[in-house]
């Protein structure tokens, strides 16, 4: 008998979920900073390095995560808002075109990202590592575009996987074609020029945006892992039987965001950036 069939295991799931959602995140609202942006700021502190000069500003206040980060997970989190509206139940991957767009778009995150990293490391270790060059001065356009094309690449490859993985019947579709892919292109860049206008209406929504996507992102892939244990995949048939699992994604994604939140504090003492770490 599997066990995980039986009503008495599905009746405790579903009260033990929600208790554990409850006390994971009241327990992460605990320990995170005061006001709104303070928890947005212990999201972005759990994957990001929230190095001060290496992010965005509204005035004197730093956004939730560094300028790549920002850009990398609020696009991520517009591309699956936005194919949820367009795509649908759509399970396919993109065309092989734009795959090797998306490789592009990797390519480039990895080489701006290694090249920052080293001249980050000149910058905190000088004269060690001045034989290797870099390729160019780092800066927060390069980083918000490779960071925002790395998160539309993230998001077009999970959400077919994620649509294969809930539904009883799939919509054999591309979830992202040339049209909508252009149109969500552009829509990224956009916002991205927006950013760099260093408007405080652009940036406090980008702020939200960029925690809320962070978020999202763990959570969607908790709840397929939650899904693929309980063996439950190729079984829904709605949106609203998705409750328990997207409960259940949460749930992880805060219990990891709190475990990784309370590590760093105790090793770094701040909800800053890494201490010694700037440039």
């Amino acid at each position: 008998m599997n066990i995980n069939r039986t009503p008495l295991f599905q009746a405790l799931i579903k009260w033990f979920v929600p208790i554990a959602a409850i006390i994971a995140f009241a327990a992460w609202m605990y320990i995170s900073p005061e006001g709104a942006l303070g928890k947005l700021d212990a999201v972005g502190y759990a994957v990001c390095h929230r190095i001060d000069e290496r992010s965005f500003h509204i005035g004197d206040r730093q956004l939730p995560l560094c300028a790549r980060c920002t850009g990398e997970f609020y696009a991520a989190g517009l591309a699956l808002l936005f194919q949820g509206f367009v795509s649908g139940k759509r399970s396919k991957l993109p065309s092989r075109g734009i795959i090797a767009v998306f490789v592009l778009f990797l390519l480039a995150f990895g080489i701006d990202g290694s090249n920052s990293y080293l001249y980050l490391l000149k910058q905190t270790s000088p004269g060690r590592l001045d034989q290797i060059p870099n390729l160019y001065i780092p800066n927060h356009i390069l980083r918000l575009f490779t960071g925002s094309g790395m998160g539309i690449a993230l998001a077009a490859v999970l959400y077919p996987i994620v649509n294969q993985t809930l539904w009883k019947v799939q919509d054999d579709r591309p979830a992202l074609e040339w049209k909508s892919f252009g149109i969500l292109t552009i829509l990224i860049v956009c916002i991205n020029l927006l950013i760099l206008a260093d408007s405080h209406i652009v940036l406090y929504p980008i702020a939200y945006l960029s925690a809320m996507g962070t978020l999202s992102l763990l959570a969607i892939v908790f709840s397929i892992l939650w899904i693929m244990i309980m063996r439950q995949d190729n079984t829904f048939e709605h949106p609203k039987q998705l409750w328990l699992p997207l409960l259940a994604g949460f749930t992880l994604a805060m219990l990891m965001i709190l475990s990784i939140d309370l590590l760093r504090l105790q090793f770094t003492g701040t909800w800053s950036g890494f201490p010694g770490l700037t440039g």
